[in-house]
């Protein structure tokens, strides 16, 4: 493998070695949403849950199980981007993990009766799939520098684009093979795909350009200068910013107090939320006593990658929209009349199929049409309306709820507004952010960064989890049923307001927001 960008020419082109991470992508993603996309409508007819009784409470029971699963795949990118920076290098932490993915399926095949060898599938998914979830689309940033880092944005748009192509055909194909051919052969088809992908990314191992990690330890890392911040005095100032920290330590300590009436998950993802708040918002508080001590070019790189983690924190709500097409939505879609060959999970189809749709759409019709007018679409200013998108989206499918509760039989062509209003929404928030994350990250922390941008999911799916646990509590269902709505109904509302209140919040910090530059150089 070469370790050295190809010299500079006079005209940009693109990198030849994006053809097998683009190829990759596609079958994983054909892998990764053709076993997603069908995993609620298995669980509530498998024998996995025979234990639950029928009816909400195994949807319940479901959704949960399929949202602590989407949990820990964007929570393990964490460990990827760690493993990446600090030991082994993009390469190598993607193809490893991708193996402990190719392992994982084999488990939902093999075990589709078994409630431990299904669950350690599920285990080993997460563990793989988020293991190289920051680093695919970091990777196809390294394969850039500043002379043609202007055709990034074209790629990483067409990096998205593969992702809808996989997973749109799994969305269609999928639940038609568990209806016609059972559990072992529509979960065992996204894992030889999976296996074609590592074959694949294998396959272009002599044509990267490879960034090697940081074997030495960093003097002026960003955990360095936190540190450093965090602990430095200054005569004269009080040390508000160390409190601060200390207070989130201790109160994300007394989180997993929550396990006994939330879980583990719930806890822990809520600890660790107290925690980002309470050390990041400190650090902050107190980042110039970092100067002196390290470079001023370090001290900046963590003030940037703090205030884009505040970005990252607000664009959680749409996520906690977004991932419950695959849950909420294919339980209302269970009920509403189709044809007898459709399975409700086959909606998800459209997502992708629009997707592919509105990126083309948007970049030669859209934002053309909008900068004539005199107005920028900005990547804040198009996340900004991607939230307030998917908040409409949640209004429409709350009213066709209202009208399925009224006993109007409602015909599931109903739900393609909401999935177009959705849809529409995602390529504003979810393509531009990826590509943002990678460029407000600094050069030695593109994969950790990357891993924080996923981690938004992460909090996304903690947000469903916490109002799942809310609707089994009594008093909240009391007070639900007094505002004359069902509790899916109130609950479709509350997230559709819970987004357009978020959009409101991050347009207000957007405008204040500096855009910072850390592609590579030559």
């Amino acid at each position: 493998m070469t370790t050295n960008a190809a010299a500079a020419t006079g005209k940009a082109r693109f990198p030849r070695q994006i053809r097998y991470i683009i190829g990759n992508e596609g079958c994983e993603r054909f892998s990764f949403y053709g076993m997603r996309n069908i995993l609620v409508q298995f669980l509530i007819t498998s024998t996995l849950l025979q234990h639950i009784l029928e009816g909400t409470e195994r949807e319940l029971a479901a959704k949960d199980l399929m949202h602590t699963f989407m949990i820990g795949v964007y929570f393990f990118p964490l460990l990827g981007g760690y493993l990446s920076d600090r030991f082994f290098g993009k390469y190598n932490t993607i193809l490893w993990f991708s193996l402990i993915y190719c392992a994982g399926h084999a488990c939902l095949a093999m075990f589709e009766d078994s409630r431990t060898g299904f669950f350690t599938g599920l285990g080993l998914i997460a563990l793989g799939a988020g293991g190289i979830k920051p680093l695919v689309a970091s990777f196809v940033g390294d394969q850039f520098d500043r002379t043609n880092k202007h055709l990034a944005k074209l790629v990483f748009d067409g990096f998205y684009w593969i992702i809808n192509f996989g997973s749109l055909f799994a969305s269609l194909m999928m639940p038609l093979f568990l209806k016609h051919f059972g559990a072992s052969v529509a979960f065992g088809i996204p894992g030889a795909l999976m296996f074609i992908a590592t074959l694949v990314f294998w396959l272009g191992r002599k044509h990267y350009v490879v960034v090697p990690p940081a074997t030495v330890a960093d003097p002026d890392s960003f955990s360095r200068v936190i540190r450093t911040a965090l602990l430095a005095e200054k005569p004269g100032q009080g040390r508000m910013g160390l409190w601060m920290a200390m207070a989130g330590v201790v109160v994300a300590a007394a989180s997993f107090a929550l396990i006994p009436t939330l879980g583990f998950v719930i806890a822990f993802c809520i600890a660790l939320v107290v925690l980002l708040v309470g050390v990041g918002g400190g650090a902050y508080m107190q980042l110039d006593r970092a100067r002196g001590v390290h470079p001023d070019m370090a001290v900046d790189g963590v003030r940037s990658v703090l205030r884009v983690l505040v970005i990252f924190a607000l664009t959680t709500p749409f996520f906690s929209l977004f991932d419950q097409k695959a849950s909420t939505w294919v339980i209302q879609g269970n009920a509403m009349t189709k044809p007898e060959w459709f399975v409700s999970s086959q909606m998800q189809a459209l997502n992708p199929a629009l997707v592919m749709i509105l990126i083309p759409f948007n970049n030669m019709v859209l934002y053309p049409a909008l900068r004539r007018f005199g107005w920028e679409p900005t990547a804040l200013r198009r996340m900004t309306a991607g939230i307030a998108f998917s908040g409409l989206a949640w209004i429409v499918i709350g009213g066709i709820q209202v009208a399925m509760d009224n006993g109007d039989p409602m015909s599931i062509v109903w739900q393609v507004l909401p999935y177009a209003l959705l849809t529409f929404g995602e390529v504003l928030v979810s393509a531009t952010g990826l590509e943002f994350a990678y460029s407000q990250a600094p050069l030695a922390m593109k994969g950790v960064v990357m891993s924080f941008w996923n981690l938004t999911t992460t909090i996304g799916n903690l947000w469903v989890l916490l109002a799942n646990a809310a609707v089994r509590n009594d008093a909240v269902t009391g007070n639900i049923a007094a505002t004359g709505l069902s509790t899916a109904s109130f609950q479709m509302f509350f997230f559709a307001a819970f987004a357009l209140v978020a959009a409101l919040v991050f347009g207000l910090y957007a405008r204040r927001y500096r855009v910072v530059d850390h592609y590579r150089k030559v």
